[in-house]
């Protein structure tokens, strides 16, 4: 697998998290924050829809959804947490430059034990010198 193959993904979830805590901050505070993101939920299926179609032949449709099982379905439910979880963040003051990192800092601590409870991936000792490291950060930033 070439590098770029392997930087890309990461330069596209970045500039997407950079235009996502940018949206979800500047969400008006006179907005139903369920209502924003129905908005945002019919962008995004128009988007996926038009992408999809793309990706296939229009006959291979009906055979490809119907590989789809449970977990776009609680993939789903979970990014209406995520997104009203950010919407509220900001609504309840937090900065843009601290809110998204102690929430991404709290994420990376839980897949760790995620990781290793449920996949049995290795905790390795830079691992944990990473998350005492990222704790010493959560102290300077509050």
């Amino acid at each position: 697998m070439e590098l770029m193959d392997k930087i890309w993904p990461v330069v596209i979830i970045v500039a997407s998290n950079c235009f996502y805590n940018i949206c979800t901050k500047s969400t008006p505070e006179d907005v139903n924050a369920f209502g924003a993101l129905l908005a945002t939920y019919l962008t995004a299926a128009a988007v996926t829809a038009v992408l999809f179609l793309c990706d296939i032949k229009f006959e291979n449709v009906f055979s490809e959804m119907s590989k789809v099982n449970w977990t776009s379905f609680i993939l789903g439910a979970a990014v209406v947490g995520l997104e009203v979880g950010y919407i509220l963040l900001y609504r309840a003051g937090w900065q843009i430059s601290s809110g998204a990192l102690v929430a991404n800092i709290c994420l990376a601590f839980a897949l760790i034990l995620i990781g290793a409870l449920l996949y049995k991936e290795q905790v390795t000792v830079r691992q944990v010198l990473g998350v005492g490291v990222c704790l010493i950060g959560l102290i300077l930033i509050r």
